[in-house]
Order: structure tokens, then C-alpha cells, then sequence
């Protein structure tokens, strides 16, 4: 159980709030290429009006290990410029041991991508995102949008998304 919430901006402008009862939802999203910059900001929104949260935090996660969650601008030449800077970090064209199947033992399917820029990628962008929320809003930056980012093909994505908080 959720410990009772206290909100406020002065000591004497408290306001006393009861825990919200816990929310997870999963979200899932079809990719088609990468990078792909996918804005589920409009989707988080949903899920914390639906889980009455008001005061508290929404963490947004991927279940993925080359699939990301990010905050930043959804200005077109931006998701460009991060596209490029993407490929120079960990470019798809050169060696890496997790694609090399004749020394690989682990981990491993009948189909497998070769894909290790893409883990390469997502050790540096990340997992998951946690926005604060207040009166029921996520507190976003005027700029900041979520993404879902696809690191790798196109394929069926999940996220999840909790929100923790009071109601």
C-alpha cells in the first residue's frame, strides 16, 4: 500500500491525498524500420487519466533490449539529426561479436538478427523514462515528447506504463 501523499508548494498550502490503487498498463506498438521515433506521449497521458492517479509519477518502460524510451523535442530535422548521430555511435555496418555466430554460444534462436549496434544503441539511450504528474498532468517541458525509439526491425513493441502516485 501507498503511503499517504502530502502536495505542497508552501507549509501552509498542504494538501492531504489518499494512494491510488496500483496502475500498469501495457502498450503495444507496431515498428516498421529503424530508427524509428515513435511519440507515445498522447498514449502515456491516457493511461494516467484512466488510472486516476493526480500527484505521483508515470514510468514508461520497454520490455526490449533494442527498442528504447526517451524524452525529447518531436521537431522533424531534430529526430533527423538524432537518427544520424545514432548511426555514427554504433554504426550497423561494421563488427560486432553478437553477430559473429561462429563464436556466439548464448542467447541465441533459429532466426537471429544481427543486431549489435542496436544493443549497442540502447545501453546508451535507455529503458524507460519517469515524468512527474501533478493535478492529474504529466509536467513535460513545453518541447518534450515521449518516445518509443526502435533501435532495430520493424516488429511488434511493448511498453509499460505505471502510474505511482495519489489520487
Amino acid at each position: 500500500m501507498c503511503a499517504e501523499l502530502t502536495v505542497a508548494s508552501r507549509p501552509d498550502d498542504r494538501i492531504a491525498t489518499a494512494p491510488a490503487p496500483p496502475c500498469i498498463e501495457r502498450l503495444s506498438y507496431s515498428t516498421t524500420h529503424a530508427p524509428q521515433f515513435i511519440d507515445i506521449t498522447d498514449d502515456v497521458r491516457e493511461v494516467l487519466a484512466r488510472s486516476g492517479v493526480r500527484h505521483g509519477f508515470v514510468v514508461v518502460f520497454s520490455r526490449h533490449t533494442t527498442a528504447a524510451v526517451r524524452i525529447n523535442e518531436a521537431e522533424p530535422l531534430l529526430l533527423q539529426d538524432m537518427e544520424a548521430m545514432l548511426a555514427r555511435i554504433a554504426p550497423p555496418n561494421v563488427y560486432y561479436r553478437h553477430n559473429d555466430l561462429t563464436i556466439r554460444t548464448v542467447n541465441l534462436t533459429e532466426d537471429e538478427d544481427l543486431n549489435g549496434h542496436s544493443h549497442c544503441q540502447h545501453l546508451l539511450m535507455g529503458a524507460s523514462e519517469a515524468i512527474p504528474c501533478s493535478d492529474g498532468e504529466l509536467l513535460l517541458g513545453t518541447w518534450q515528447r515521449i518516445f518509443l525509439v526502435e533501435l532495430d526491425c520493424g516488429r511488434e513493441r511493448e511498453v509499460i506504463v505505471q502510474a505511482i502516485g495519489a489520487v
